[in-house]
């Protein structure tokens, strides 16, 4: 099994527009489009997305079919979601792409809301 590296950050911006809390981590995802497979970190995760760091990111509007695995879990979660913002590194912020999920079943949002709901109390955790 392999090692995943979870990373808490105290502050949380909501002044955003997302609907659901946020808190940075770090995990592995791999993820496709129609034609090809990446490998990336994401810097943060909600029930709602997650943001992929890379230089690379899809444009706006592209399906994305995603894996990855979550400190505590057997299985990987595996869904879909649709690219819905793009960073280019300005403003602070690392480049990449926010994802909204489409597929998520309830199940898969439990252990990430449970999952962040763990990072409010322990600052690290590591598997």
């Amino acid at each position: 099994m392999s090692q995943v590296s979870v990373e808490y950050e105290q502050t949380e911006d909501m002044s955003d527009r997302r609907r659901s809390h946020r808190r940075q981590l770090v995990v592995r995802v791999q993820y496709s489009t129609v034609d090809e497979l990446f490998s990336e970190f994401t810097s943060d995760i909600n029930d709602g997305g997650l943001f992929i760091e890379t230089d690379s990111p899809q444009p706006l509007g592209t399906e994305v079919s995603m894996r990855f695995d979550l400190p505590g879990q057997n299985d990987p979660l595996v869904t879909v979601g649709r690219v819905v913002r793009v960073s280019d590194g300005g403003r602070n912020d690392p480049p990449g792409m926010g994802v909204e999920f489409e597929a998520l079943d309830g199940e898969a949002s439990s252990v990430i809301n449970d999952l962040i709901r763990s990072l409010r109390v322990s600052p690290r955790f590591n598997t």
